[in-house]
C-alpha cells in the first residue's frame, strides 16, 4: 500500500491532535484534578501513536507511546500531576510537533528525544523529583536494564489491573486472555499486531499486553504475543475478527472469571492459562468505561434510538479549491448585474421573473460561498496560551492571557498571514510589557500580570488587540534610543506628538532591550509587524501609558472578494464605497458648511464632523461641489471616527466583485480596488478609512 497518499490526511489530523493536547494540558494545569480532561488527552495521544505507527513514523508513535504511559498512570489515578510532569509532557509535545513538520519538509519524522523518553521513564518508575531530571541519563541506563530483565519473565497482572478485570466481570461484562501467533513467514509483523490492537481498542479496552505495546510496535518480539482486554465482542465473533486480520496464524480467545483473575493474581500467566481453560463460556456483554463507570447498553457502531449518531460532519478542501470556485462566481456575479440591467431595459415580464429568481439563487449561493471561506480566530488565538505559559515560566513572571472573541471570522488568506505578528506583539508584551513580581508588587499592582486578546468586527474591517498592564512606554527612552540608531534627530524629536514616540518603536532595528535573548532585543519584531500588516491592507496602532500599560490595535480587511456597496458618480466617472462603512447618506446645503481652523465641517447628530471632498482626493477632472449650492453626502465610519464625504450624484446599492490593481498600481490614495460593472466599464472602490484622518 502507497502511504504518500495518505500522507496530507496524517498531517492535518496530526496537527489537530497537538493542538488538542496542547490545549488540554494547559487546561489540566489549572485544574489538575479533573480526571475528564486526563481521559481526552489520553484520547488524543492514543490516536496520534496509532496513525504514526500506521504510517511507519516509528520515533513519533515511540514518543507518544511514552507520554501515553504517564497519561494512562494519570488516568487511573496512580499518578498525581506536578511541574515536573507538566514541563516534561509540553517538551515531548514540542518534539511531536517539530517531528510532524519535519514530516511536511518532506523529512523521515525522526528526532532524538532521548531526554524527554529518559524523564518519562523516570516519570513512569516514580522515582523522579524536579530536581533529579539532571541525573535522568543514569537512571535511563538502569531502567533499560530492568525492563529487558522483567520482559523476559512471565506475565503478571498487578493489584490495579486485576481491580479492573474484576471490577467488569462483576459488572457483567467480558474479560479475556488472547493469544495472538503471527505466521513465520510475514514480512509486517508489528503492522499485524498493530491491527490486532486497533480491533481490540475499537470495542473494548486493552488493559496488559505482553511483551508491552511499545516493543511489539517497534518488532522487539517473537511472531506471537498475549493480551488481557475488556471487549463488547462476544468470544466466537472476537475470535472470528481476529482470524480474519491477514497473516494471524492462531487466536486462542479465553473467557476469564473471578477464580481465573485470583491465580493470574499471584501466578504467572502459563499457570492461569491452564485455569481458564475449563471455564464456561458465558454470553457477552457491552463494554464499560471503568473509570467513569459509565455502561454502555449497545455496540459503539449502532447508537440507540433517538441518541445523535456519531457521524463526521466536515471534509477537508485543498484552499486553491475555494479560490477557483470564488473566482468563478465573480464572474458570475458580473453577469448577474448586466442580465438585471438588460431586464430592466427590455422590460419583457417572462425574462423579469427569470432575472429576479436567478437573483435569489445566487444571493443564496454568494452567501454559502463567501462563508466557505471565512474562518473564526481561534485557529491563531488557540496556539498562544501554551506560548504564553512558557515565556512567563522561563522570565518568571506571572501573566494571565485572557481571550474574547476567538469566534470572530476572517478570511482564510488573512487567518495565514496574521499569526507571525501577533506572536511578535505577544512576545514583546511578555517582555518588555509586564513587569516581574517584586516589580509589580512595589508599583501597588497585582502581582499577576494581564494580557489582553481580542478580535472584533467593526464596519468592514476586523480589529484584534493586544493590551497589557504592564510598564507602558517610557517616552523619553525610546527617543534616546531612536537618536541614537539615528531614526530621528534631535530636532525632529522635539516636535513629535506622544502618539508619534509610540510609533517609533515600529522603525526597523529599534530596540529597547538592555541584554539580547531568546525572546527580544535582536532588534527584529515590531518593524516586521508593520510590514506585514500594512501589506495585508491594514494598519497597527499603539495607545500607551506609563505605568499602566500598552495596547496594540491591528485593523484588517476582511478581504472579501464580493461585498455589498453604493455606487455614485463624481461627473463622468463611477466609484463605489462599501455599505458596511456607510452610517447614512443625505443632502448638505452649501451655507450649512462650517469652518473652523482652516477645516470644513459639518453638524451631525448633535457633533460636529469633518467634510471630505472626495473630487480634491481624488483629483476629479470635472467635478467640482463648490461650484454647487446643495451636496449629496455620504457619512462613513472608522471605529468610532465620522466624516461626511461629498460626491456628485447617488447611482445605487449594488453587488460588486472587488478585483485587485495589480503591482504597479499600488499604494494609492483612498482607492482599495476596482470593480467591473454590469454595463461593462469600471468603477474604483473608495478605502473609507483612508478618508478619515
Amino acid at each position: 500500500m502507497d502511504m504518500n497518499a495518505y500522507l496530507s490526511m496524517f498531517i492535518d489530523e496530526s496537527n489537530d491532535h497537538l493542538q488538542s493536547l496542547n490545549e488540554n494540558l494547559l487546561r489540566l494545569e489549572s485544574e489538575p484534578e479533573e480526571l475528564s480532561i486526563v481521559q481526552n488527552i489520553f484520547r488524543s495521544a492514543h490516536t496520534l501513536k496509532g496513525m504514526s505507527a500506521t504510517m511507519g513514523f516509528e520515533d513519533l508513535a515511540a514518543l507518544t507511546h511514552e507520554m501515553e504511559n504517564v497519561l494512562d498512570l494519570v488516568r487511573n489515578s496512580k499518578l498525581k500531576m506536578d511541574s515536573f510532569i507538566f514541563d516534561t509532557l509540553f517538551k515531548g509535545l514540542d518534539a511531536l510537533e517539530a517531528m510532524v513538520q519535519d514530516i511536511v519538509g518532506g523529512g523521515t519524522g525522526k528526532a532524538d528525544v532521548t531526554s524527554i523518553v529518559v524523564s518519562l521513564q523516570i516519570i513512569l518508575k516514580s522515582d523522579y523529583s524536579a530536581s533529579s531530571a539532571a541525573a535522568a541519563p543514569t537512571v535511563a541506563a538502569n531502567a533499560a536494564g530492568a525492563s529487558s530483565s522483567s520482559a523476559s519473565g512471565a506475565m503478571l497482572l498487578d493489584e490495579f489491573q486485576s481491580s479492573i478485570l474484576l471490577q467488569s466481570i462483576e459488572s457483567g461484562h467480558s474479560v479475556y486472555h488472547i493469544q495472538i501467533a503471527i505466521r513465520d513467514n510475514c514480512l509486517l509483523k508489528a503492522v499485524r499486531a498493530y491491527m490486532v490492537f486497533d480491533l481490540l481498542e475499537r470495542n473494548g479496552e486493552v488493559i496488559k499486553s505482553d511483551p508491552p505495546a511499545q516493543d511489539i510496535e517497534q518488532e522487539k518480539f517473537d511472531f506471537s504475543f498475549t493480551v488481557f482486554t475488556i471487549s463488547q465482542l462476544g468470544q466466537e465473533d472476537l475470535q472470528t475478527q481476529l482470524l480474519n486480520i491477514s497473516e494471524i496464524e492462531t487466536a486462542i480467545v479465553t473467557l476469564l472469571d473471578a477464580e481465573s483473575l485470583a491465580v493470574l493474581s499471584q501466578s504467572n500467566a502459563a499457570a492461569a492459562v491452564e485455569v481458564v481453560e475449563a471455564a464456561p463460556v458465558t454470553p457477552a456483554a457491552p463494554v464499560v468505561n471503568v473509570e467513569a463507570a459509565v455502561k454502555t447498553q449497545a455496540p459503539a457502531a449502532q447508537p440507540a434510538a433517538g441518541a445523535p449518531a456519531n457521524v463526521a460532519r466536515t471534509i477537508r478542501v485543498d484552499i486553491e479549491r475555494l479560490d477557483t470556485l470564488m473566482n468563478l462566481f465573480s464572474e458570475l456575479l458580473i453577469d448577474r448585474v448586466r442580465l438585471e440591467q438588460l431586464s430592466s431595459e427590455i422590460k419583457r415580464n417572462d425574462l423579469t421573473e427569470t432575472v429576479e429568481h436567478m437573483t435569489r439563487v445566487s444571493s443564496d449561493l454568494q452567501s454559502i460561498v463567501l462563508k466557505l471561506r471565512m474562518v473564526p480566530v481561534d485557529s491563531v488565538f488557540n496556539r498562544f496560551p501554551r506560548m504564553i505559559r512558557d515565556l512567563a515560566k522561563s522570565l518568571d513572571k506571572k501573566i494571565d492571557l485572557v481571550i474574547t472573541g476567538a469566534d470572530t471570522e476572517l478570511d482564510r488568506t488573512v487567518i495565514d498571514e496574521i499569526g507571525d505578528p501577533l506572536v511578535h506583539l505577544l512576545r514583546n508584551s511578555v517582555d518588555h510589557g509586564i513587569e516581574t513580581v517584586e516589580e509589580r508588587i512595589a508599583a501597588g499592582k497585582p502581582e499577576t500580570g494581564t494580557i489582553n486578546l481580542r478580535a472584533f468586527h467593526s464596519g468592514n474591517h476586523v480589529f484584534i488587540e493586544v493590551e497589557e498592564d504592564g510598564r507602558g512606554i517610557h517616552h523619553e527612552r525610546v527617543l534616546k534610543t531612536a537618536i541614537k540608531n539615528g531614526v530621528v534627530t534631535e530636532e525632529q524629536a522635539k516636535l513629535l506628538s506622544p502618539d508619534e514616540i509610540n510609533m517609533l518603536i515600529f522603525a526597523a532595528g529599534f530596540s529597547t532591550a538592555d541584554k539580547i535573548s531568546d525572546i527580544s532585543g535582536r532588534g527584529v519584531g515590531l518593524d516586521v509587524v508593520r510590514s506585514k500588516i500594512t501589506s495585508l491592507g491594514g494598519n497597527v496602532t499603539i495607545d500607551s501609558a506609563f505605568g499602566r500599560g500598552t495596547k496594540f490595535s491591528v485593523q484588517l480587511p476582511l478581504t472579501l472578494s464580493i461585498i455589498s456597496a453604493m455606487l455614485i458618480k463624481l461627473g463622468s466617472e463611477k466609484y463605489a464605497i462599501p455599505l458596511s462603512s456607510i452610517v447614512e447618506t443625505g443632502i448638505i446645503r452649501k451655507e450649512n458648511i462650517l469652518h473652523v481652523h482652516g477645516n470644513k465641517m459639518i453638524e451631525f447628530r448633535n457633533s460636529i464632523i469633518p467634510l471630505v471632498s472626495l473630487s480634491k482626493v481624488l483629483d476629479s477632472p470635472d467635478f467640482d461641489e463648490n461650484q454647487e449650492e446643495e451636496t449629496e453626502i455620504v457619512v462613513v465610519r472608522k471605529g468610532e471616527k465620522w466624516a461626511a464625504v461629498m460626491v456628485d450624484e447617488f447611482i445605487g446599492q449594488s453587488e460588486i466583485v472587488l478585483k485587485s490593481l495589480g503591482k504597479y498600481l499600488t499604494n494609492i490614495e483612498a482607492i482599495s480596488g476596482a470593480t467591473i460593472l454590469g454595463d461593462g466599464y469600471v468603477a474604483l472602490i473608495i478605502d473609507p478609512n483612508a478618508l478619515i484622518k
